[in-house]
């Protein structure tokens, strides 16, 4: 019998998170509920959840101080969920590590939807099956992204990257020099179904900056006016 996935639900009002999780429960996953930021945290390590909803307005230690602890030694996927629908807000929570954004109320199927889509994408510990056997990696100098398996290694370190940063190199990766508009990548990463900004791949453009330097043979380069690409010098 395979195991049910894990779900932590993070949110101070109790009527919400026990509609959210029997919502999840229906579709035959495990969940905990922590009312509080402190006790997120704990849960985390605890329950060791394979997703993490996460409210931003909690007592004591808000989700936004929440997802950025976690952020330091886990890629576990965080789908941050908010009545703040501001701009400001959702690149906030985007820029400090979150995988998606959902504002409050939302539709039960769509959340559903979304924490499956996240899942999907996310695989940690998967072993990578013989190479030419459906493999999806791009392999440069110094750099080596494996879609298959959900891994980056630069210069011989493995770099922690949350979904969405690792599908978006690997897509700019896979198509080197060609440049896409941020539409074209909101579409293709996100989907169309998601609600949400340009400024949003601006974000984890910048995230993926931060961990993977230019390189002299390769780098993320900025198409002024149009959007971003992989380009590929040597």
């Amino acid at each position: 019998m395979a195991t049910k996935q894990k779900i932590l639900i993070v949110d101070d009002d109790e009527n919400i998170a026990e509609l959210i999780s029997l919502y999840l429960v229906k579709e035959c996953f495990e969940t905990q509920i922590a009312p509080d930021g402190e006790s997120a945290l704990t849960c985390v390590k605890t329950f060791q959840p394979n997703l993490i909803l996460l409210d931003l307005m909690l007592p004591g230690i808000d989700g936004y101080e929440v997802c950025r602890q976690i952020r330091k030694d886990s890629s576990t996927p965080i789908i941050m969920l908010s009545a703040k629908g501001e701009i400001f807000d959702k690149v906030l929570g985007l820029e400090l590590g979150a995988d998606d954004y959902m504002e409050k109320p939302f539709d039960s199927k769509e959340l559903v939807a979304r924490v499956k889509a996240v899942l999907r994408r996310y695989k940690p510990g998967t072993d990578s099956p013989a190479e030419g056997d459906g493999v999806k990696k791009v392999t440069l100098e110094d750099l080596e992204i494996n879609l298959t398996n959900y891994s980056v290694v630069y210069k011989d370190n493995v770099v922690d990257m949350p979904p969405k940063e690792l599908e978006l190199l690997y897509f700019l990766a896979s198509s080197p020099n060609q440049v896409f508009t941020r539409e074209q990548l909101l579409d293709q990463i996100w989907g169309y179904e998601y609600i949400g900004d340009t400024r949003t791949v601006d974000v984890h453009i910048k995230r993926l900056r931060e961990k993977i330097s230019d390189h002299p043979a390769w780098r993320l380069s900025t198409v002024w006016g149009i959007g971003y690409k992989f380009e590929v010098l040597r």
